[in-house]
């Protein structure tokens, strides 16, 4: 197991350093992590030959995160995902945040996101602990918050983000990663035919928007069914309402069997390669998300991203859960803290 980093860049903010840090196993996986913005930048993982490909979407230099639309390898936070109005009220006070998305709120904030900050860093033997404060009022949400995100590159090719955020206020947190993937590579093509198996019996239909209306509905006898593993592009296509307001894919899953501890819940693999992937979480949701709005662009070593090319699997709290009592509760403080977990873990298929 081997650590090492190197200068990637200057925030063009704040004019600190950005440094990518390289993790490195006995089994030739490598990860490549950004302390801006928390970016998963690279990936390299084997197959059952040993040879390596690069499976998350990403750039070759530092300027295209600076804006990063379609939060490529990004941690986002302190809210993932939507809420409703881009407004909410905790303990009687009302508190307004971005309007960056129709009328809601997506992501926390696309400018001042955690996407787009410098992370202090502590270097482990296999492992990088991404830390930061957030004052109370930034963005819109209450709280003197600290963040801390540890990267841990395993010799079970499993890459595992711990966080832990704590807050003198009660307040919304729910982070994530939101990197793409195509078990193929990074220039794999459509992930379309690569099949995906969710522990979901239910998923939480949205309205217009992208809002949640509350329902937690099954997904038995739907295109929303994945509790049979089966080809994303089989019925994405569908005429389906859901699979209409989303332009395809981008729904959270209600997992099932939350009891708060490490599980699986997720399970990808592709045709042409021998790679699987299989995600681990303590969390209650899975956004599901085809990449459906992937924006032409450039990727790395010349190559070119177009929607679906990757896919995300984001571990959360539901959309919009603080204004949905029948959610999982998103609100943290100084009485509870918040920690979660979540694995990325590379086999065979």
């Amino acid at each position: 197991m081997s650590l090492t980093k190197k200068v990637f860049g200057t925030d063009k903010k704040s004019g600190r350093a950005v440094y990518e840090y390289r993790i490195e196993n006995k089994n030739g996986m490598c990860a490549k992590i950004l302390n801006y913005g928390g970016v998963i930048r690279e990936m390299w993982v084997p197959d059952q030959d040993g040879k390596t490909a690069d499976v998350v979407l990403g750039h070759d230099n530092l300027e295209p995160y600076f804006e990063n639309p379609g939060f490529l390898g990004a941690a986002v936070g302190p809210n993932a995902n939507r809420i409703g109005g881009a407004k909410f009220t905790i303990d009687g006070v009302e508190y307004q945040i971005p309007v960056n998305e129709n009328e809601n709120n997506l992501h926390s904030d696309k400018e001042n996101g955690y996407h787009v900050r410098v992370f202090n860093v502590e270097e482990g033997e296999n492992s990088v602990k991404l830390s930061l404060q957030d004052e109370d009022g930034a963005m819109g949400f209450p709280g003197n918050k600290k963040l801390e995100m540890t990267y841990t590159l395993t010799e079970e090719n499993e890459l595992r983000i711990d966080y832990h955020f704590t807050s003198d206020k009660r307040t919304i947190l729910n982070p994530t990663n939101h990197s793409y993937f195509n078990l193929r590579g990074q220039d794999g093509g459509s992930i379309e035919d690569h099949v995906l198996w969710l522990k979901a019996s239910g998923y939480t239909p949205t309205a217009a928007g992208s809002i949640p209306t509350g329902e937690i509905a099954p997904v038995k006898g739907t295109p929303m069914d994945f509790t049979t593993a089966k080809m994303i592009g089989e019925e994405i296509g569908a005429e389906f309402e859901q699979l209409q307001i989303g332009g395809g894919y981008d729904h959270n899953w209600v997992l099932d069997d939350v009891d708060g501890q490490l599980r699986l819940v997720a399970t990808v693999t592709a045709p042409g390669t021998s790679r699987a992937m299989k995600v681990y979480t303590t969390l209650p949701g899975i956004q599901f998300y085809a990449g459906n709005f992937i924006g032409e662009q450039d990727g790395k070593s010349g190559v070119k991203y177009h929607n679906r090319c990757g896919l995300a699997l984001e571990t959360q709290f539901f959309p919009d859960s603080i204004h949905k009592d029948n959610f999982p509760d998103a609100v943290f403080g100084p009485d509870r803290q918040y920690t979660s977990s979540t694995v990325y873990r590379f086999c065979n298929a």
